[in-house]
């Protein structure tokens, strides 16, 4: 029998779970965002195209914000309920502030950075309308 430790989202009670924005810890420096926009298991996720189009709308956002040389990943989870934010030496309070400034960012933009078939291994795989729904949903959760 192979022995691996558990990584620290699947330690996670994921039906007690709801929309917010959390701090699953520290490593070494780099503090890791669970951003949730939906509660888990309730079968309401984000489709596949505006969860694509989520990563390249924040993902071009943040890496151009005042923390740019801060970031260390951001990407979509595979349940689709959310997203992963890795960040180095931000901690919550200030993690949450640029969050909601780069959502807002976000929803300025009028199309989807990346989306040449050069650019994207999908290109064909994105919904700007859904990716601007789920993160006008997604602010109201982080601002009340």
């Amino acid at each position: 029998e192979v022995r691996m430790d558990n990584i620290k989202s699947f330690e996670l009670d994921h039906d007690a779970m709801t929309p917010g924005f959390y701090c699953l810890g520290e490593a070494n420096g780099v503090y890791t965002y669970d951003m949730r926009f939906k509660y888990p298991n309730k079968g309401d996720y984000i489709s596949y195209a505006a969860l694509h189009s989520i990563e390249h709308l924040f993902a071009v956002v943040i890496r151009n914000s005042d923390i740019k040389d801060k970031v260390v990943y951001f990407g979509p989870m595979g349940c689709r309920t959310g997203c992963y934010l890795l960040l180095f030496g931000i901690e919550e309070k200030e993690a949450k502030r640029v969050t909601v400034e780069c959502l807002k960012r976000c929803m300025e933009l009028d199309f989807v950075p990346g989306t040449t078939r050069k650019e994207c291994g999908n290109y064909l795989e994105h919904d700007l309308i859904g990716a601007k729904k789920e993160i006008e949903e997604y602010i109201k959760v982080l601002v009340g």
